[in-house]
């Protein structure tokens, strides 16, 4: 018998927070344990009911889901966190993912594919709402017409003053591959994609993370979105 799904829902509107709960609780293999109507309570009820997942809102008072989802991601690193959000301005989306967040989508989002983000952030995978991966493929396609996919490096992996930058660029081959996690394909689709092995692409996507100095998929697709200088 296959699990149960543990489920928080955190939204600081209550129609938007009861109809996910409707929707999603009437799911199989889906038990929504508790929601929130704010970063603060999602915490709260995080620690006291241990959910797999957080669907969370980004805009809510007293703590938003960027906070939460930081918080969770250093007090609770099991869970989960999937945005649900009307906001899809870059700043905001890498901010919610350097937080830790495995998935983001808007609001204008299918049933269907909220619930397969659901359940695909429970297995471990990640997923970027269609509009936000368009804008990542754009950037890369940016970068490609510049002679080179350098990634986007954090201040704190950023050579020294007195180091040679180091530059190590993709290959075409990574360059697809990362095209591919993008759209938020798992190691599964995309070797079916490009007609590799799954074990190959795995080795491939942690070479690739490597470079780009990320610590999950998602957050190594939204790099691309901050190129350097």
């Amino acid at each position: 018998m296959t699990p149960t799904l543990r489920l928080l829902i955190a939204d600081d509107q209550p129609l938007i927070r009861r109809g996910l709960a409707l929707m999603l609780g009437a799911e199989e293999g889906i038990k929504v344990v508790g929601q929130a109507a704010d970063g603060q309570q999602a915490l709260a009820l995080a620690h006291a009911l241990n959910p797999d997942v957080v669907v969370m809102d980004l805009q809510m008072p007293r703590m938003g889901g960027v906070a939460a989802t930081r918080q969770l991601a250093q007090e609770l690193p099991q869970v989960r966190v999937v945005v649900l959000t009307t906001f899809d301005d870059d700043e905001l989306v890498f901010e919610a993912v350097r937080a830790g967040a495995q998935a983001y989508l808007l609001k204008d989002a299918e049933e269907a594919e909220v619930l397969e983000t659901v359940r695909a952030v429970h297995r471990g995978e990640s997923r970027l709402s269609p509009s936000i991966a368009r804008k990542v493929l754009d950037q890369l396609r940016s970068l490609a017409t510049r002679g080179a996919a350098t990634p986007a490096i954090t201040a704190a992996a950023a050579p020294q003053p007195h180091e040679e930058p180091h530059e190590d660029p993709l290959t075409e081959k990574e360059e697809q591959v990362l095209t591919l996690i993008a759209r938020g394909l798992s190691n599964k689709e995309i070797a079916e994609r490009v007609f590799l092995a799954e074990g190959t692409v795995k080795n491939y996507v942690s070479r690739i993370m490597e470079k780009c100095h990320a610590r999950s998929r998602i957050e190594l697709a939204m790099k691309t979105t901050h190129p350097a200088g």
